[in-house]
């Protein structure tokens, strides 16, 4: 079984990773409800800039806080992911509802499994395990929700107050990001609020391989 993943006293500093995390989404959660406009181009570069951050974020704080190589590169590799996919979001911000939907599924789908699979393997050990399970998970259903939106989706209806408009898949699918955002937001406050207060080491377990140094600093 591996080592604790974490340098020394990283543990104690890394509530801020998820925090920041926090603000990114839902900062990108609010401009979603708060503009209407809800367009492929939009989708895009709101999508863009909430990647582009959010990987940033991840892989910044992957490199000088992980001593376990296959932890480090996932994370590394998750940074990267989001960091690529927002530059090209951004570069192709015009590029219609294909590459929107396509550019979220395959963001989701590639992150999603990533984190989904670090929480599952320090599950049990690190604090932190559950936040990246819950995050991994919530990420993985967003490529399946986008997955199952029909690209020619228009559904007319009629709101009340006799208002008129039309359903479309750029909608739906920026509404879902919107939404993704929020949950996860809220989600890593609270996760980000827990670890700053705890302030404990990680729980190992007895097959852990590092009973010195690195074993007390947790995610």
């Amino acid at each position: 079984m591996p080592s604790i993943p974490f340098d020394g006293a990283k543990h104690d500093r890394y509530w801020m990773v998820p925090i920041l995390r926090a603000v990114i989404a839902l900062a990108t959660a609010g401009v979603v409800t708060f503009t209407q406009g809800h367009s492929s181009q939009f989708g895009l570069v709101v999508f863009g800039v909430f990647t582009l951050l959010s990987g940033a974020i991840v892989g910044a704080f992957a490199f000088p806080n992980f001593s376990d190589t296959v932890t480090r590169a996932f994370f590394l590799g998750q940074g990267l992911i989001g960091v690529v996919t927002g530059v090209f979001s951004l570069l192709v911000s015009g590029g219609g509802l294909s590459i929107f939907l396509y550019v979220v599924t395959l963001w989701a789908a590639l992150t999603g499994f990533l984190e989904l699979y670090s929480g599952i393997r320090w599950r049990g050990r690190l604090a932190a395990a559950k936040d990246w399970t819950a995050v991994g998970a919530f990420t993985v259903l967003l490529a399946i929700a986008t997955l199952l939106v029909p690209p020619g989706l228009e559904q007319r209806f009629a709101a009340p107050g006799g208002v008129e408009g039309v359903l479309r898949a750029d909608i739906v699918v920026v509404g879902l990001v919107g939404a993704y955002a929020a949950i996860i937001g809220v989600y890593l406050v609270i996760g980000g609020l827990s670890l700053r207060w705890a302030g404990k080491r990680p729980v190992t377990g007895a097959a852990t391989d590092d009973t010195t140094g690195t074993a007390g600093a947790a995610s």
